[in-house]
Parts: structure tokens; C-alpha cells; sequence
């Protein structure tokens, strides 16, 4: 990509990034009240692993999802007699998720997906002034 440009695939690739981890952030909380039996694992929380593309020249060209970590197993285990997943102690498995984490990721990847748009947008206008000049 031409080196004029690259602000373009750097903010791109940041986006696709942030967007990633929103959907990691959602699976998160979509699972966050799941119950299972204490014989089974818990759902994992999910952490998006990310790192940097460097081009020939070593300079940054922007970032790319390069795997995924997954939370503790064992979850918690809590005492609910009542509920029809309850072993014979009385205990189920839930996930070790925590809505307060979730938000804090949530508001950190939106705020990284808008300052990428921006940026994109602010490479973008600049880029048609520049266009502009020479009609």
C-alpha cells in the first residue's frame, strides 16, 4: 500500500480489531448467567489477543487479532439446592464473569473503535482536499 494511504489500512485494521473485542465483550455478558452442572466447566470468559503488523521497514502498519485466551473453567460453584442443575449437595457451576469488567472493556473497545473511524475519516477528507486542489 502506498505509504500515503496507509493511514487508511492502519485505521481499518485498528477497527477490525476493536470490533473483535465488542464481540467478545457481548459473548461475555450473553453467557454471564449460564449454569451448568458441577461436573461440566463453566462458560470461559473470552480475552482477545492482539499485536501489531509490522511492515519491511519495521514501521507499525496498523494491528490484528492473533488468538484468543479463555477464562478459569471452574468457574464458581454456589450452593442452590432448588435449582433443577443442582448436584446431590446441592451445589451448580456458573462463569466467573464480572458485568463491571464487561462494561469497562465495553466502553474502552468503543472508544478505539471511534477514535480509528475518526482517524479514517480525518485521512479520508484530507486525502479529497488534497484531490481537490489540483481541479
Amino acid at each position: 500500500m502506498s505509504e500515503v494511504f496507509s493511514i487508511l489500512g492502519v485505521a481499518t485494521s485498528g477497527m477490525g480489531v476493536y470490533k473483535t473485542w465488542l464481540n467478545a465483550v457481548a459473548d461475555n455478558v450473553a453467557n454471564m448467567n449460564n449454569v451448568v452442572r458441577t461436573d461440566e466447566a463453566a462458560f470461559q470468559e473470552r480475552f482477545v489477543e492482539v499485536e501489531p503488523i509490522v511492515g519491511e521497514d519495521s514501521l507499525g502498519e496498523g494491528a490484528m487479532v492473533s488468538g484468543v485466551q479463555f477464562g478459569d473453567p471452574n468457574g464458581i460453584v454456589a450452593y442452590e439446592p432448588n435449582h433443577p442443575l443442582a448436584d446431590e449437595e446441592g451445589m451448580i457451576r456458573r462463569p466467573n464473569v464480572s458485568l463491571t469488567d464487561q462494561m469497562v472493556y465495553m466502553q474502552l473497545a468503543q472508544r478505539g473503535y471511534q477514535a480509528n473511524v475518526r482517524s479514517f475519516e480525518s485521512a479520508k477528507e484530507a486525502y479529497e482536499t488534497i484531490l481537490s486542489i489540483g481541479k
